[in-house]
């Protein structure tokens, strides 16, 4: 069992006020809270060594540079990459996918097929929009059913030898749904099709085995597992790696460069043009030490009790409609609901009042919205740091709220 308490006492912005109210944070799927563990690894950095990674050869800049390769190392361990140079440190999911999208540009050809699923954020909808655009390519959606789970059947009658690529998340950050990634990939590969998946709202609940799931592309951001915001990474097969070409040019990516002709560096350098966020990779690596000492199986089971408890308290409520698959064991610690006749902005906006922090709207992801017909849902995502305590006072501040806009 975890110590709860102890675990809160890490987090310095867990113990503040807002609006004359104790915070309940429950917007951990936007941005999840910062240890001070990884806090210090920051101001430690600037404090003692900071200095630019690779070039220099005085002791400031080995220091760094030593620090951001062991935390690249300590990445590729979490993810069970087989190699680190197949870790790609990026600015965040983001960049990790428009790195793909770009480098596909010079491989797709007009009338290739790429399939993406109705569960995707929009950074994994507008790069690969962009990408059929440029190169006459065609998108196709896996469908969804109004519980909030992906057609698989359909899905395998999409797949063609004309299919290049397949994207989708691990989980859907509008409701939670954990998608059967491992299938996917696996009839991907049965045509020849690369997959890359979102991980962005996984690697808060679950450790991904890259290898095991056999992805070829895996993206994940730092500030969704308790690490700094602006950074993040991108693993790749290694072939692939080497097959894409260089998402940006500038210094560090590069082997040689003459007027006439420019050579590209080996990986992973050949991804990560310019000085890179070189204290945010470094607490990264610790943000990934911190809540493997914490244990993904302990957090598992403690986000799971939360899931079911706050979803069990919702319920009581009157006019309640929760969005997302009713099966919690295919879901991950996200409640996405709304209050039959009252806007989802109206709710959060008085709930604030009460020192509750929640997400309003469609969540990056306004397809979903669209299908259920909605203007968007109130989401509640609870991390291991929170308590049922927290959801007692977010219910009844929920009651509250629809009293008074009823």
């Amino acid at each position: 069992m975890l110590d709860i308490q102890k675990i809160r006492a890490d987090f310095p912005i867990l113990s503040q006020h807002v609006n004359g109210k104790p915070l309940v944070y429950f917007d951990n799927g936007a941005t999840s809270q910062t240890p001070k563990v990884v806090i210090d690894s920051i101001v430690d950095y600037y404090s003692r060594y900071n200095a630019n990674i690779h070039r220099g050869v005085h002791t400031l800049s080995q220091i760094a540079t030593d620090a951001y390769e062991q935390a690249r190392t300590k990445l590729q361990h979490h993810f069970n990459a087989k190699h680190n140079y197949e870790i790609i440190f990026t600015s965040g999911t983001t960049e990790g996918i428009n790195l793909v999208a770009n480098g596909f540009a010079s491989i797709l050809k007009k009338d290739d097929e790429i399939i993406v699923s109705a569960l995707e954020h929009h950074s994994n909808i507008v790069p690969w929009q962009m990408l059929c655009e440029h190169t006459g390519a065609i998108l196709k959606v896996i469908p969804m059913n109004y519980d909030g789970e992906l057609l698989m059947d359909v899905y395998v009658k999409m797949l063609s030898p004309k299919t290049k690529l397949v994207f989708c998340n691990h989980i859907s950050n509008a409701l939670g749904t954990i998608n059967p990634v491992e299938f996917i990939i696996e009839k991907a590969h049965e045509v020849g099709a690369a997959v890359l998946i979102d991980g962005a709202q996984a690697v808060p609940h679950l450790k991904p085995d890259v290898q095991k799931l056999n992805c070829d592309f895996y993206v994940a951001s730092a500030h969704k597992m308790c690490g700094p915001t602006g950074v993040g990474i991108l693993y790749g097969k290694e072939e692939w790696l080497r097959k894409l070409p260089p998402y940006k040019g500038g210094g560090e990516m590069i082997a040689t460069v003459t007027f006439e002709k420019t050579t590209y560096a080996d990986l992973p350098h050949k991804f990560e043009a310019g000085t890179p966020n070189i204290c945010g990779g470094i607490a990264f690596g610790v943000a990934v030490d911190y809540m493997n000492g914490i244990g993904f199986d302990a957090i598992a089971k403690q986000e799971q009790e939360l899931l079911e408890y706050g979803t069990k308290r919702l319920q009581e409520l009157e006019n309640i409609e929760i969005y997302g698959t009713k099966d919690l064991s295919k879901k991950a610690s996200v409640i996405s609901f709304n209050i039959k006749g009252i806007h989802p902005y109206d709710i959060g906006t008085i709930i604030d009042k009460l020192g509750i922090a929640v997400r309003t709207g469609h969540h990056c992801a306004q397809p979903i919205m669209d299908f259920y017909q909605i203007p968007g849902t109130i989401r509640a995502s609870f991390a291991f740091y929170n308590t049922k305590e927290e959801i007692d006072i977010f219910v009844e501040a929920v009651k509250k709220a629809q009293m008074m806009l009823s």
